[in-house]
């Protein structure tokens, strides 16, 4: 038996950006969108956590460096997962079902590096989670923009000079985090493309661009 909801992903395609702090995907999903208005594509643009009133609500409290007491990982995990549900049911799936192209910054990829293998929780108690979230929700296609720890994290600090909670966290965790998304991008190669996302801007957009208007022909000529 069907989930409630899941064929209702069929009619938009749903293309998600992932990677660590500072591999350039607020700059790239822009260029990205524009790049497929340009070759007649229907787009709308989200990010996670967020996307609705109520998911930036948990955004804030989750990014806070000035959290009022800390956040266990168990309750991280579940606010992001809140933070989902609610951008699920009431952006991603009717952007979808009107048939749009759905580019959204950050899904359930970085659940799982960043609580699974960051925080260490439970790969396996996060993705029965996040399918009860979703209803079973998953890209189509994901772009992972890889770049050194180190580097992010320059670039973090040069582009804002205000680190978020996340930022602030140990370089043994981000570590983790970019194993964990390069992990998640080996068991996955057929969703995932790693994109070196350490090198000039402008390179890494000319990539991308090819990447993905390649693989919505091939989907345009299969008929998907």
């Amino acid at each position: 038996m069907k989930r409630p909801g899941t064929s209702r992903q069929a009619r938009g395609v749903f293309l998600t950006l992932e990677g660590p702090e500072g591999s350039g995907k607020s700059t790239q999903i822009a260029f990205l969108g524009a790049a497929l208005r340009k070759a007649g594509y229907p787009v709308v643009y989200t990010r996670e956590p967020g996307g609705t009133k109520l998911a930036e609500i948990i955004r804030g409290t989750l990014l806070s460096a000035s959290s009022a007491e800390p956040i266990a990982p168990e309750t991280e995990a579940f606010l992001v997962l809140a933070a989902r549900s609610q951008h699920v049911t009431h952006f991603i799936r009717p952007a979808l079902a009107r048939g749009s192209i759905v580019l959204c910054d950050r899904f359930a990829d970085s659940t799982f590096a960043y609580q699974g293998f960051g925080r260490r929780l439970s790969l396996s108690w996060l993705q029965t989670a996040n399918h009860a979230a979703t209803r079973g929700l998953l890209p189509h296609f994901t772009l992972l923009l890889d770049v050194p720890v180190s580097v992010g994290l320059a670039r973090r600090r040069q582009a804002s000079g205000k680190l978020n909670r996340l930022d602030r966290e140990s370089r043994q965790f981000h570590m983790r985090v970019r194993e964990g998304f390069l992990t998640l991008a080996s068991r996955t190669p057929r969703r995932i493309k790693v994109i070196n996302a350490n090198r000039p801007a402008h390179v890494v957009r000319a990539e991308i661009e090819a990447v993905v208007l390649g693989w919505l022909g091939k989907r345009r000529r299969k008929g998907g």
